[in-house]
């Protein structure tokens, strides 16, 4: 706090506009006093949440955590990873930053499965013992959002723990590029703790005035003899920023502008402590130059310097660096421009319009920590992990799908066949413990199963269980693995396919049945038939031939109009006509007199 009270005294002096500050905490405190007093300030401090919304005479002349954010958000989903955990310092800087990568990997559906805060005054011991808490995490891809001391010494206290070998992943963000290209000369040791780390840098594009301040910069550091002192990205956005209120001051003044001043009132300190807030004084045209600030459009050290409407730089990018060796290899770039990571310099994608397809993005290869050029998983099964608990229904029918042995205790059936052979083809172990629901008596109740699953009794369940709308409202499935769809339920029989097969249709009782009524109509026949019909007369072998052959004919027999015309034909020769009657089966003649047709009935035939 020393230094934002130096902050305020030094605003006791009238003041037109201020450059810097670069920590987010008192970038806050000179944030609302510029406000109050009318002074645009030209900050290069990341923090997302300083915003020209809150703050109207807040203007950002490097990149906001956003865009930072946005990058390495990108790098994660760019390999697939899925989850990472997050280490940041306990401040507004880092708590905003990590908030702001949570947002940005969010929407590229991955999250933070843990994230870990420590103050700037950590101890080492309660150094080691975050980041032995993070090695027993699932996550193996680290985000390390911190400053430069905390952070180097992160990395040697990782690097004791073998925690910057083969399956870890090290993201850092700029404080990282910021320290190494500051410092022309880096301990070997310092190097070798952050082999294979990934981190992001403010694209600065190569240019003749860049070139020059770099020249002009390591002449004076010589001369100062602070020749191992370099710039980084930060210098040229602080270059720059100087030189926009150097261009907007004298258009403030060609515009008919003029510095004045007034006191508020309001501004007092009633404590009696070292400010004198009653000193300040509140520049009258300050809105003014505000305006010509943001109206700023030149090329700079740093690049194009421009704002838009909130007061950021257009088109901020990033470089992607890997450390690698006594070096850094930029692997590729991510522009706000596409939102994309690209090998193509950010000011070429400019020239273009924006292709934002998924299959144009591409980096550089990568030798990861342990020297590994293959690209880690980025997690493991933790630890720690309690052990899962699988509900599995105790089913009483249908035991094939899933059912508890009772003689061995097990659950057995096609649903932990399935089961078992999927957890074979995971590259890690876990740890799961089956758990009947239901007594076997009877079928339970799947809904009741499900609820468990929603209570957090039950981790997870399997079995039949069927998909439903309500159900998925709830719950994930799997892909149905039994899929049934209209099926007709019938049981299995083997066919008869020899000769009798015609039997087939009707079971042996039916067939008995049809056969004994057709005796029946066979036997009242003959009692009808057998005093007028010498057919059906005889010995009684032979009337009993004729009642089974005249109830054989009648069920296999079917009398046609051929068979009427043939009889028709073979009376017309008697001068008769024969008819058959098909209710009893009797015989009738009609004759036919030559001068008019007479019939008449007979019982008996002549």
């Amino acid at each position: 706090m020393m230094v934002s009270s130096e902050w305020l005294k030094f605003m006791e002096t009238d003041a037109i506009a201020i450059i810097g500050p670069q920590c987010s905490t008192i970038a806050h405190i000179i944030s609302y006093v510029a406000n109050e007093l009318q002074v645009p300030l030209m900050s290069f401090a990341s923090d997302a949440t300083l915003s020209s919304i809150q703050f109207p005479f807040f203007v950002r002349t490097m990149p906001s955590d956003l865009y930072e954010m946005a990058a390495v958000a990108a790098v994660v989903d760019y390999y697939q990873w899925k989850i990472v955990t997050a280490i940041y310092i306990d401040d507004d800087y880092g708590r905003n930053g990590i908030a702001a990568l949570d947002d940005e990997l969010t929407a590229r559906r991955c999250k933070i499965s843990y994230k870990v805060g420590f103050p700037s005054n950590a101890k080492r011991s309660d150094l080691l013992n975050l980041l032995v808490t993070v090695s027993n995490m699932e996550s193996r891809v680290i985000i390390l959002h911190t400053g430069a001391e905390p952070g180097l010494k992160l990395l040697a206290l990782a690097n004791g723990l073998n925690m910057m070998g083969n399956g870890y992943v090290w993201i850092a963000t700029d404080w990282l590029s910021s320290y190494l290209d500051a410092n022309s000369s880096v301990r070997a040791e310092t190097i070798n703790d952050m082999q294979g780390v990934l981190t992001v840098r403010p694209h600065i594009p190569k240019s003749k005035m860049k070139s020059n301040l770099m020249s002009k910069w390591n002449s004076l550091s010589k001369k100062y003899n602070h020749s191992d002192l370099r710039l980084s990205a930060y210098g040229f956005y602080v270059y720059d920023s100087v030189w926009a209120v150097a261009r907007a001051l004298d258009s403030f003044f060609d515009d008919g502008g003029r510095i004045s001043f007034k006191n508020d009132s309001r501004l007092r300190d009633e404590t009696g402590g070292s400010l004198h807030l009653e000193a300040m004084s509140v520049f009258d045209m300050g809105k003014k130059l505000l305006d010509k600030i943001r109206q700023a459009n030149f090329t700079g050290a740093s690049g194009q310097v421009q704002f838009n409407a909130q007061g950021e730089l257009i088109h901020p990018a990033y470089d992607i660096i890997s450390i690698i060796g006594n070096g850094v290899r930029t692997i590729g770039f991510w522009s706000n421009y596409t939102r994309l990571l690209s090998t193509v310099l950010p000011e070429d994608l400019y020239l273009k319009p924006p292709n934002t397809s998924l299959a144009n993005q591409h980096l550089y290869d990568v030798i990861w920590p342990g020297e590994t050029a293959q690209k880690p998983r980025g997690w493991v099964f933790p630890s720690n992990a309690k052990e899962l608990i699988i509900g599995v229904p105790n089913r009483f029918s249908f035991k094939e799908f899933v059912t508890l042995d009772n003689a061995t205790g097990k659950m057995t059936g096609y649903c932990i066949d399935v089961f078992t052979q999927a957890l074979s083809l995971l590259p890690y172990p876990v740890t799961y413990r089956f758990r009947a629901f239901g007594t076997g008596t009877a079928n339970p109740h799947y809904d009741q199963l499900i609820q468990k699953v929603v209570d957090n009794e039950f981790d997870a369940a399997i079995g039949d269980i069927a998909i439903t709308m309500n159900r998925t409202q709830t719950l994930d499935f799997t892909q149905p693995f039994i899929e049934s769809g209209l099926v007709i339920l019938a049981p299995v029989k083997k066919h008869i396919t020899n000769s009798w097969a015609f039997l087939q249709p009707f079971t042996l009782g039916m067939w008995c049945v049809t056969g004994l009524s057709f005796l029946v109509v066979g036997a009242v026949i003959w009692v009808l038939e057998h005093r007028i019909n010498d057919d059906f007369r005889g010995s009684p072998r032979q009337q009993l031939i004729t009642i089974v052959w005249f109830s054989f004919s009648t069920l296999f027999f079917a009398h046609s109009e051929k068979h009427y015309e043939r009889l028709r034909t073979w009376c017309s020769d008697h001068m008769a006509i024969c008819c058959f009657d098909h209710s009893i089966q009797l015989y009738r003649k009609s004759y036919f007199h030559p001068n008019g047709a007479t019939t008449r009935y007979f019982y008996k035939r002549t």
